[in-house]
């Protein structure tokens, strides 16, 4: 058990203490547009993304609360612990397809558990392929990165895009 304490927890504490270069910062940012565009093509087709009027009412509690959760939340568990970097291994591609699926499915938990109000938009399956979507690309970056921080920013750019001005579910 020490030794798993001590991998996972190097992993997360190099994924929050690691700032990508300006390499990474580029990567990311040609992940991250690659990313929104397949989740505007999918949420767009499947009628889950719809324009209206920019939700302005709450908005900075709503910037800093998406910040909070599910951005630096989430990135955290399911990219800071489960996806290693480029240090770890140089083929992530099975860690990558089990956070992605991971995450997933924490989504239809959260539905059908403490979330329940949102199960009619999360459990839809335009919806869980966008958050496989977000998942894979924040995993990537991850990966490539080595660093939280600019997953934490697709995912609550995303996020903030979709709750202000794209018609998605907002507590």
């Amino acid at each position: 058990m020490d030794q798993l304490t001590k991998r996972f927890g190097g992993r997360l504490y190099r994924a929050v203490t690691t700032w990508p270069d300006r390499a990474g910062w580029a990567f990311s940012a040609g992940v991250g547009i690659a990313t929104l565009a397949a989740m505007a093509a999918v949420g767009f087709s499947g009628g889950l993304y719809a324009l209206h009027p920019a939700a302005t009412r709450g908005l900075a509690w709503r910037m800093l609360s998406v910040l909070i959760a599910p951005a630096i939340g989430e990135e955290l568990v399911f990219r800071g612990l489960l996806v290693p970097d480029r240090q770890e291994t140089a083929s992530p591609w099975a860690w990558l397809a089990a956070a992605t699926a991971v995450f997933t499915a924490w989504h239809v938990a959260e539905a059908k558990t403490f979330l329940a109000a949102a199960a009619p938009m999360f459990l839809r399956p335009d919806f869980l392929a966008c958050a496989a979507l977000l998942g894979a690309g924040c995993g990537l970056i991850r990966w490539r990165t080595a660093s939280l921080w600019p997953g934490v920013g697709l995912h609550w750019t995303m996020v903030m895009l979709w709750q202000t001005w794209l018609g998605g579910f907002t507590l």
